[in-house]
């Protein structure tokens, strides 16, 4: 099947996500916003109070256990993309990103070694299933297989993080609860493809995420020749990525349990 790859990722993730999951203290829940439909003005864009600016939770410096390069890149792509919500009520909210924080952390993304390493991975599985059969086999359709991968991913963070999220003037980064029980949190994480944080703090449909994935799985097809036409396969491919994309946002929401039970040193506290 054309999805198996992507299956095999989703199942990866969800793999990961799933192991994270533990009980955490009731304490308060993120608290209500004010809905809003529309486009944000570009006035709307920053936050004209102050602001809770991010801190780094995890440094490769503070950690000197086996594999610890390859521990720190994955833990640094997880919190990359995750803001932590202020756990008192002081009236601040988290930084929103500007245009040009977006457009760098669509590059981070890129240029992470992770990216790479997973794209070797799935390419790997493709060869071995002989998805995209016009490719061939041996180097010459591997090395296909593999700059369609990194083409999958760029494409995807690229409409996702930078395009769709600039023109709705949405935030493309996941929000931790990181509090309350753990259904609370679960579905937090589970909600955030269809609710997303606008730039001015506020709640609204995840436009980016859907037009996003439904515009990356559309460019796909012009360098994946074999790849099923027609609505119900695409659907299916969107499906399979947003599913993905909801598994990495649980594994997001549980990081700081997981980083605890195999004893790295992230630095936002529980409590």
């Amino acid at each position: 099947m054309k999805t198996s790859g992507l299956q095999r990722r989703f199942i990866l993730v969800m793999a990961l996500a799933v192991s994270s999951l533990a009980a955490a203290q009731r304490t308060p829940q993120f608290g209500l916003v004010t809905p809003t439909t529309g486009l944000m003005s570009p006035a709307m864009i920053r936050l004209a109070v102050p602001c809770a600016t991010a801190v780094e939770p995890f440094d490769v410096d503070d950690y000197d256990g086996p594999f610890n390069q390859l521990v720190a890149r994955f833990s640094q792509r997880v919190e990359k993309a995750t803001v932590h919500l202020p756990r008192h009520r002081n009236g601040l909210k988290p930084c929103s990103l500007s245009a040009g924080e977006k457009f760098r952390l669509f590059v981070d993304q890129q240029a992470d070694p992770i990216n790479f390493m997973g794209a070797a991975w799935d390419s790997g599985w493709a060869q071995l299933d002989r998805e995209d059969p016009s490719y061939g086999q041996g180097t010459a359709g591997y090395s296909k297989r593999y700059a369609a991968t990194l083409a999958d991913n760029a494409t995807g963070e690229f409409f996702g993080v930078l395009f769709y999220s600039a023109i709705f003037h949405q935030d493309p980064r996941y929000y931790r609860l990181g509090q309350g029980g753990f259904r609370a949190r679960l579905g937090h994480a589970l909600q955030h493809r269809f609710i997303a944080v606008s730039d001015s703090g506020n709640r609204m449909l995840n436009y980016s995420e859907w037009f996003g994935t439904v515009s990356s799985k559309a460019v796909s097809n012009l360098y994946h020749p074999d790849n099923p036409r027609g609505f119900g396969p695409t659907a299916e491919r969107v499906g399979l990525s947003v599913a993905s994309d909801m598994s990495w946002d649980v594994l997001r929401e549980f990081w700081p349990e997981v980083a605890r039970k195999f004893k790295l040193p992230f630095r936002t506290p529980l409590k």
